[in-house]
Protein backbone atom coordinates (compact mmCIF):
# COMPACT_ATOMS: atom_id res chain seq x y z
CA UNK A 1 0.00 0.00 0.00
CA UNK A 2 1.14 3.55 -0.57
CA UNK A 3 2.46 5.64 2.27
CA UNK A 4 -0.23 8.22 1.55
CA UNK A 5 -3.80 7.64 0.58
CA UNK A 6 -7.10 6.77 2.15
CA UNK A 7 -7.28 4.02 4.76
CA UNK A 8 -8.94 1.67 2.29
CA UNK A 9 -6.42 2.31 -0.51
CA UNK A 10 -5.63 -1.37 -1.08
CA UNK A 11 -9.34 -2.20 -1.30
CA UNK A 12 -9.89 0.69 -3.71
CA UNK A 13 -6.98 -0.43 -5.89
CA UNK A 14 -8.23 -4.00 -5.91
CA UNK A 15 -11.73 -2.91 -6.90
CA UNK A 16 -10.47 -0.59 -9.64
CA UNK A 17 -8.33 -3.34 -11.16
CA UNK A 18 -11.09 -5.92 -10.84
CA UNK A 19 -13.53 -3.62 -12.60
CA UNK A 20 -10.95 -2.83 -15.28
CA UNK A 21 -10.45 -6.52 -15.97
CA UNK A 22 -14.17 -7.26 -15.95
CA UNK A 23 -15.62 -4.22 -17.72
CA UNK A 24 -12.72 -2.78 -19.70
CA UNK A 25 -11.24 0.69 -19.60
CA UNK A 26 -14.11 2.54 -21.29
CA UNK A 27 -16.73 1.24 -18.85
CA UNK A 28 -14.61 1.73 -15.73
CA UNK A 29 -15.93 4.68 -13.72
CA UNK A 30 -15.00 6.31 -10.47
CA UNK A 31 -18.64 5.79 -9.39
CA UNK A 32 -18.36 2.03 -9.90
CA UNK A 33 -15.07 1.92 -7.97
CA UNK A 34 -16.63 3.90 -5.12
CA UNK A 35 -19.68 1.65 -5.01
CA UNK A 36 -17.69 -1.61 -5.12
CA UNK A 37 -15.07 -0.49 -2.61
CA UNK A 38 -17.60 0.98 -0.19
CA UNK A 39 -16.12 4.48 -0.12
CA UNK A 40 -17.59 7.81 -1.10
CA UNK A 41 -16.92 9.08 -4.57
CA UNK A 42 -15.63 12.31 -3.01
CA UNK A 43 -12.94 10.29 -1.20
CA UNK A 44 -11.75 8.91 -4.51
CA UNK A 45 -11.61 12.34 -6.12
CA UNK A 46 -9.83 13.78 -3.09
CA UNK A 47 -6.94 11.36 -3.66
CA UNK A 48 -7.14 10.79 -7.44
CA UNK A 49 -8.53 13.45 -9.80
CA UNK A 50 -9.41 10.90 -12.51
CA UNK A 51 -9.69 7.22 -13.22
CA UNK A 52 -6.31 7.43 -14.99
CA UNK A 53 -4.67 8.73 -11.81
CA UNK A 54 -6.37 5.99 -9.78
CA UNK A 55 -5.28 3.32 -12.26
CA UNK A 56 -1.72 4.63 -12.27
CA UNK A 57 -1.58 4.29 -8.49
CA UNK A 58 -3.32 0.90 -8.50
CA UNK A 59 -1.06 -0.56 -11.18
CA UNK A 60 2.04 0.61 -9.35
CA UNK A 61 1.27 -0.54 -5.82
CA UNK A 62 -1.64 -2.98 -5.77
CA UNK A 63 -0.73 -6.31 -4.20
CA UNK A 64 -1.64 -8.57 -7.15
CA UNK A 65 0.68 -6.66 -9.51
CA UNK A 66 3.65 -6.36 -7.20
CA UNK A 67 6.77 -8.11 -8.28
CA UNK A 68 9.72 -8.82 -6.10
CA UNK A 69 13.07 -7.69 -7.38
CA UNK A 70 15.23 -10.82 -7.35
CA UNK A 71 18.74 -11.07 -5.96
CA UNK A 72 19.98 -14.53 -6.88
CA UNK A 73 23.66 -13.59 -6.98
CA UNK A 74 23.92 -13.58 -10.77
CA UNK A 75 22.55 -11.53 -13.64
CA UNK A 76 21.30 -14.66 -15.41
CA UNK A 77 19.56 -15.86 -12.24
CA UNK A 78 18.00 -12.44 -11.66
CA UNK A 79 16.69 -12.24 -15.24
CA UNK A 80 15.27 -15.74 -14.98
CA UNK A 81 13.52 -14.93 -11.71
CA UNK A 82 12.22 -11.66 -13.18
CA UNK A 83 10.97 -13.53 -16.26
CA UNK A 84 9.15 -16.01 -14.05
CA UNK A 85 7.49 -13.11 -12.20
CA UNK A 86 6.44 -11.49 -15.48
CA UNK A 87 5.12 -14.84 -16.71
CA UNK A 88 3.13 -15.20 -13.51
CA UNK A 89 1.55 -11.77 -14.04
CA UNK A 90 0.61 -12.68 -17.60
CA UNK A 91 -0.91 -16.05 -16.73
CA UNK A 92 -2.27 -15.96 -13.17
CA UNK A 93 -6.03 -15.95 -12.89
CA UNK A 94 -6.10 -12.79 -10.78
CA UNK A 95 -3.62 -10.74 -12.83
CA UNK A 96 -3.84 -11.89 -16.43
CA UNK A 97 -7.11 -10.06 -17.21
CA UNK A 98 -5.76 -6.84 -15.67
CA UNK A 99 -2.47 -6.89 -17.54
CA UNK A 100 -4.16 -7.90 -20.78
CA UNK A 101 -6.78 -5.14 -20.47
CA UNK A 102 -4.17 -2.45 -19.85
CA UNK A 103 -1.74 -3.54 -22.53
CA UNK A 104 -4.37 -4.32 -25.17
CA UNK A 105 -6.33 -1.11 -24.71
CA UNK A 106 -3.29 1.15 -24.49
CA UNK A 107 -2.74 1.28 -28.24
CA UNK A 108 -6.02 3.08 -28.91
CA UNK A 109 -6.44 5.02 -25.68
CA UNK A 110 -3.83 7.72 -25.02
CA UNK A 111 -4.97 8.13 -21.41
CA UNK A 112 -4.45 4.47 -20.67
CA UNK A 113 -1.18 4.43 -22.59
CA UNK A 114 0.03 7.20 -20.30
CA UNK A 115 -0.88 5.09 -17.28
CA UNK A 116 0.99 2.14 -18.79
CA UNK A 117 4.04 4.30 -19.45
CA UNK A 118 4.12 5.40 -15.80
CA UNK A 119 3.60 1.81 -14.65
CA UNK A 120 6.45 0.42 -16.75
CA UNK A 121 8.68 3.39 -15.97
CA UNK A 122 8.23 2.71 -12.26
CA UNK A 123 8.97 -0.99 -12.78
CA UNK A 124 12.13 -0.24 -14.73
CA UNK A 125 13.34 2.11 -11.99
CA UNK A 126 12.90 -0.67 -9.43
CA UNK A 127 14.57 -3.24 -11.70
CA UNK A 128 17.61 -1.01 -12.23
CA UNK A 129 19.27 -2.57 -9.17
CA UNK A 130 19.53 -5.88 -11.06
CA UNK A 131 21.67 -4.17 -13.67
CA UNK A 132 23.69 -2.16 -11.16
CA UNK A 133 24.64 -5.35 -9.30
CA UNK A 134 25.52 -7.14 -12.55
CA UNK A 135 27.78 -4.26 -13.62
CA UNK A 136 29.46 -4.28 -10.20
CA UNK A 137 30.06 -8.03 -10.51
CA UNK A 138 31.51 -7.56 -14.00
CA UNK A 139 28.79 -9.66 -15.64
CA UNK A 140 27.55 -6.98 -18.05
CA UNK A 141 28.99 -3.79 -19.51
CA UNK A 142 28.06 -0.51 -17.85
CA UNK A 143 26.51 0.75 -21.07
CA UNK A 144 23.96 -2.05 -21.42
CA UNK A 145 20.48 -0.55 -21.74
CA UNK A 146 18.22 -2.03 -19.02
CA UNK A 147 15.07 -1.05 -20.93
CA UNK A 148 16.23 -3.02 -23.97
CA UNK A 149 16.91 -6.13 -21.91
CA UNK A 150 13.61 -5.93 -20.03
CA UNK A 151 11.78 -5.25 -23.31
CA UNK A 152 13.34 -8.37 -24.84
CA UNK A 153 12.38 -10.46 -21.82
CA UNK A 154 8.88 -9.11 -21.24
CA UNK A 155 8.10 -8.70 -24.94
CA UNK A 156 8.99 -12.27 -25.75
CA UNK A 157 6.82 -13.50 -22.89
CA UNK A 158 3.91 -11.28 -23.97
CA UNK A 159 4.16 -12.57 -27.54
CA UNK A 160 4.55 -16.20 -26.49
CA UNK A 161 1.84 -16.27 -23.84
CA UNK A 162 -0.75 -13.72 -24.90
CA UNK A 163 -0.45 -13.29 -28.65
CA UNK A 164 0.39 -16.89 -29.53
CA UNK A 165 -1.49 -18.51 -26.64
CA UNK A 166 1.40 -20.82 -25.80
CA UNK A 167 1.78 -22.31 -22.34
CA UNK A 168 3.97 -20.80 -19.67
CA UNK A 169 7.05 -22.73 -18.67
CA UNK A 170 10.26 -22.12 -16.82
CA UNK A 171 12.03 -23.75 -19.75
CA UNK A 172 10.83 -21.02 -22.11
CA UNK A 173 11.97 -18.30 -19.71
CA UNK A 174 15.40 -19.92 -19.40
CA UNK A 175 15.70 -20.13 -23.20
CA UNK A 176 14.87 -16.43 -23.60
CA UNK A 177 17.30 -15.48 -20.85
CA UNK A 178 19.96 -17.62 -22.53
CA UNK A 179 19.52 -15.69 -25.77
CA UNK A 180 19.72 -12.39 -23.88
CA UNK A 181 22.83 -13.56 -22.01
CA UNK A 182 24.49 -14.55 -25.29
CA UNK A 183 23.84 -11.04 -26.58
CA UNK A 184 25.26 -9.38 -23.48
CA UNK A 185 28.35 -11.59 -23.57
CA UNK A 186 29.02 -10.71 -27.19
CA UNK A 187 28.96 -7.01 -26.21
CA UNK A 188 31.65 -7.54 -23.58
CA UNK A 189 33.91 -9.64 -25.81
Amino acid sequence: MTTSGPRKAETIYHCALELLARDGYDDLTMEAVARQSGVNKTTLYRWWPSKDALLAAALTVAAPLRISIPDTGSFEGDLTALGLEIGRLLTAEDTSPIVTAVLSASASRPELASVGHRFFGDRLEREQVIFDRAVARGEIPAGLDPALVVDLLAGSLWTHLVLRGEGFSESYVRTVVGVIMHGTRSRTA
